[in-house]
């Protein structure tokens, strides 16, 4: 099976060195890789919330002439038809906003079809202890679910989820305790201080794991490995399934790193059976 038109979207843009405006552009085009090759570039400015002529520059700095001769390529290695038998008005706002997520686990699936990055990403926090897991505001569910999973398989978790001027102090404790990775969710809308809080980080050592809904993420200069996962954007607050499923799948490649991983989860079982903790 050949690549979606998100993943080849995301090839297409990789290597390339984009401003903040382009970055957005390139994250909306990723997110509607269906339809953008059947965008004018008046409608693509308006649905990235940009200028037209912000998408011409983009275009030129994709080394295409412009965004006629970049809307040509997409068509080119874009499928026959618009993605999707069922037209979107067939479904309700409810069905849609699901729909929606689908097509990102979609992404999500082609994406770990190359399982080198998440291999990757899983040996770096599986050496780090202890292991920093950072996640502010929409992201802090992220991180905190990650956290409580990591801790019955890693020797020592720390779940930062609160920001202010102590982030930095226990970014620091945890680097004094010999801290060599932090993982961190980032999730729109992003907050300042978690790109100063991974630059904060990079700067005393830290090789910094992202997951982010996009590789184009205002935290992408910060991070050292980046993995993205789009969330859905079909309701009033945005859905995040792709990211959670990401952050199980750096779990399981993790626990696979550690070498102690299914004996430290064999002795937790015992100690809740003991305990009485859970209801059969």
């Amino acid at each position: 099976m050949g690549e979606n038109p998100a993943a080849r979207l995301q090839k297409l843009f990789e290597g390339h060195r984009l401003t903040p405006t382009q970055r957005r552009i390139a994250h909306c085009m990723v997110r509607g890789a269906a339809e953008v090759p059947f965008l004018s570039s008046v409608e693509l400015a308006e649905l990235a919330g940009v200028s037209q002529p912000s998408v011409t520059r983009f275009a030129v700095a994709l080394g295409f002439d412009g965004y006629p001769a970049l809307r040509r390529h997409l068509r080119e290695v874009a499928p026959a038809e618009r993605a999707g038998a069922v037209r979107e008005d067939a479904y309700n706002e409810y069905q849609q906003a699901v729909q929606g997520e689908i097509e990102n686990l979609r992404q999500l699936a082609t994406l770990l079809a190359d399982p080198a990055p998440v291999q990757e990403a899983g040996r770096l926090l599986a050496a780090s202890a202890p292991l920093p897991v950072l996640g502010l505001r929409a992201a802090s569910s992220q991180a905190r679910g990650f956290a409580y999973f990591a801790a019955k398989v890693h020797p020592d978790v720390r779940l930062l989820d609160e920001g202010g001027s102590m982030l930095a102090d226990r970014i620091d404790a945890a680097v004094a305790a010999g801290a060599s990775a932090l993982l961190c969710f980032a999730l729109p809308r992003h907050p300042k201080e978690v790109s100063e809080a991974l630059e904060h980080g990079r700067a005393a050592g830290l090789t910094v794991v992202t997951v982010a809904d996009s590789a184009f993420a205002p935290v992408a200069p910060y991070s050292d490995l980046l993995i993205p996962a789009p969330v859905g954007t079909g309701l009033a607050f945005d859905t995040a399934c792709a990211p959670m499923l990401l952050g199980r799948v750096l779990l399981e490649a993790m626990a696979d790193a550690l070498p102690d991983a299914q004996a430290r989860l064999e002795a937790f079982d015992a100690r809740a059976a003991a305990r009485g903790l859970f209801v059969e």
